[in-house]
C-alpha cells in the first residue's frame, strides 16, 4: 500500500506517543518495521520534505525516434496521402530501409494533423472462405458488381481474384450480367495464368454466388470443358464470397466518389485501380505485403528482408540513445 507523505507523518506521531510500544503499535497498524525506520530515518536527516515519495527518473528511452525519421514519416505521409499509417509504415520500411511500428506513424501524423477520418466505409464482411486455400490458382472467386454511367445507364464488372493471393487475375467491363460475360471474365484469367495448357493434376475450382450466370447449364459445361471444378455459396449466404466481396467495396468506396459520363472513363479508373491494388497496395491479410508479392512468391524474401531491417533500426537505436 502507498502512503502519503502526511499519513507517513500521522503514523511517526503515533509511534512516537504510544504507550504499548512501536512493534505493537506497527503490527496493529499493518506496516513492517523496516518500512517505518525508513520513513523515520528519513524524517530524522531531512525533516518532513524527507517523506515526500521520490519518483523514480524513468530510464532513458533506448528505441527513441531520430528527427529526421520523424520528418521522413511526414514527407512519406504527404507524399502518398491515401495510404493509412499501416501503409506508411511499410512503405518507410520497405523504401527507406528504417522500421518503424503503425502505432509510432500514427502518433507522428497525429501531432502533425495529417491523421483524418477516412472518406469510405469500414468494411466488416467476412472476408474468408470456410475451406482455406494453401496454394495460388487453387480456387477462384469470381462476381459481379454494378456501376451507374451518366446516360449510358447500368454497367457490370465482372472479376476474377484469386482464393489464396487475392491477385486479381481479370476483369470486364459488361454491358449485362449473363453467362457469355463471367465465361469471358473465365477465359481472360486462364489466358492470363496459362492453367489451360500447364499439365496439372488439379485445375482451379470456382467460387461463385446462385446469380443465374453461375448456374447456368452454358457456364457449367464451359467449366467442365476446361477441367475446372466449381463451387456455389451457400443460398443467402453471399459472405461465402468474402474477400472478392470486400475486394468489390473497397474499390468502389474510392471509384465511386467521381461521376462518369462514357463507359471508357470507367474502364480506365477500374484499370489504374487494379494496378494499385495488385502491386502497391499492402495487404493486411497477408502480413502487409502486395498480393502480386504473394501471386508471384516474393512473400518470404520480403518479410527476411524487413526483419533484418527491424534489427538493424533496433541496433542503431540503442548505439544514438545510450
Amino acid at each position: 500500500m502507498s502512503y502519503s507523505q502526511v499519513e507517513k507523518m500521522e503514523v511517526i506521531n503515533l509511534v512516537e506517543k504510544s504507550a504499548i510500544g512501536a512493534t505493537r503499535t506497527l503490527a496493529e497498524l499493518g506496516i513492517s518495521k523496516s518500512t517505518f525506520y525508513d520513513w523515520y530515518h528519513k524524517y530524522q536527516e531531512e525533516g518532513y520534505d524527507g517523506l515526500a515519495s521520490k519518483r523514480r527518473i524513468p530510464n532513458r528511452i533506448w528505441n527513441k525516434i531520430p528527427n529526421n525519421e520523424r520528418e521522413n514519416v511526414v514527407k512519406t505521409a504527404l507524399e502518398y496521402p491515401e495510404r493509412s499509417c499501416r501503409e506508411i509504415a511499410c512503405l518507410v520500411t520497405d523504401k527507406h530501409e528504417y522500421c518503424i511500428s503503425e502505432s509510432s506513424v500514427y502518433r507522428i501524423l497525429k501531432a502533425e494533423n495529417l491523421v483524418a477520418s477516412p472518406a469510405y466505409a469500414i468494411n466488416t464482411a467476412k472476408d474468408k472462405y470456410e475451406n482455406q486455400t494453401s496454394r495460388i490458382n487453387e480456387l477462384w472467386q469470381i462476381d459481379f458488381t454494378y456501376f451507374r454511367i451518366i446516360d449510358w445507364g447500368w454497367y457490370y464488372l465482372s472479376t476474377v481474384l484469386d482464393d489464396y493471393s487475392r491477385y486479381v487475375l481479370a476483369w470486364r467491363l459488361c454491358r449485362f450480367m449473363g453467362a457469355e460475360d463471367a465465361i469471358g471474365t473465365i477465359n481472360d484469367a486462364i489466358t492470363r495464368t496459362g492453367v489451360g495448357n500447364a499439365i496439372v493434376k488439379y485445375r482451379p475450382r470456382v467460387l461463385s454466388d446462385n446469380s443465374s450466370a453461375y448456374i447456368s447449364q452454358q457456364f457449367k459445361e464451359y467449366l467442365n470443358d476446361r477441367g475446372l471444378g466449381y463451387v456455389h455459396g451457400k443460398p443467402m449466404h453471399p459472405q461465402t464470397q468474402g474477400k472478392i466481396e470486400r475486394y468489390h467495396r473497397s474499390m468502389k468506396n474510392i471509384i465511386l466518389l467521381d461521376n462518369y459520363y462514357m463507359p471508357n472513363e470507367l474502364e480506365l479508373r477500374i484499370e489504374g485501380w487494379v494496378d494499385y491494388y495488385n502491386n502497391r497496395r499492402y495487404h493486411e491479410a497477408l502480413n502487409n505485403i502486395t498480393p502480386a508479392d504473394q501471386y508471384f512468391g516474393r512473400g518470404a524474401e520480403i518479410f527476411e528482408r524487413r526483419a533484418i531491417i527491424r534489427a538493424k533500426t533496433f541496433q542503431e537505436r540503442r548505439c544514438a540513445n545510450f
